[in-house]
């Protein structure tokens, strides 16, 4: 197994003081969140066609489910274990978690603003609707229902046991 924790020095890094050497890094999260930004201007570009910018905001979404499953729940981990020092840059989790929500107060605002006031009335332009399950009629409500039992349902339900194995056990 190869020892991680006595890493070569850094040469450069070496020679300078603390705030020099940590204005040396980038942090990961906040790099990331700037890479998911880039995915938000491509949803506020309106050189692409209309679907495309909803794909690119639903993109933009996923990655920040996922980033908070992962990253920011790592973080908060590591506040609440009273673990994790500081990273390259020179934050602490505490900071990081504070420089995050100020990132993505920002990134928030823009989604928002991409999102209800240009491409939902666009949608709505081209004919295409996005209701809530309230507004729809006792009819659609239930050719939904009964789509999400048939065709939704069976894909997202795991099975406990795959049917191959049970003709298997059955020669025995």
């Amino acid at each position: 197994m190869i020892d991680h924790s006595a890493e070569a020095p850094d040469p450069v890094a070496e020679g300078l003081e603390g705030g020099e050497k940590s204005s040396l890094f980038l942090n990961r999260e906040l790099s990331w969140l700037r890479f998911n930004l880039r995915v938000l201007e491509e949803a506020e570009d309106k050189r692409h066609p209309l679907l495309e910018r909803v794909k690119f905001l639903t993109i933009f979404a996923t990655n920040l489910d996922e980033f908070f499953m992962i990253r920011v729940s790592g973080l908060r981990r590591q506040v609440a274990a009273g673990t994790g020092g500081t990273t390259p840059d020179g934050m602490t989790p505490s900071e990081q978690i504070l420089a995050v929500n100020r990132e993505l107060s920002v990134q928030f605002a823009r989604y928002d603003m991409c999102w209800k006031q240009d491409v939902l009335p666009s949608l709505r332009e081209a004919g295409i609707q996005i209701l809530h399950y309230v507004d729809l009629t006792a009819g659609e409500r239930e050719a939904i229902q009964q789509y999400f039992q048939r065709d939704l349902f069976p894909v997202l339900t795991p099975l406990a046991i795959d049917p191959t194995i049970l003709s298997r056990i059955s020669q025995v």
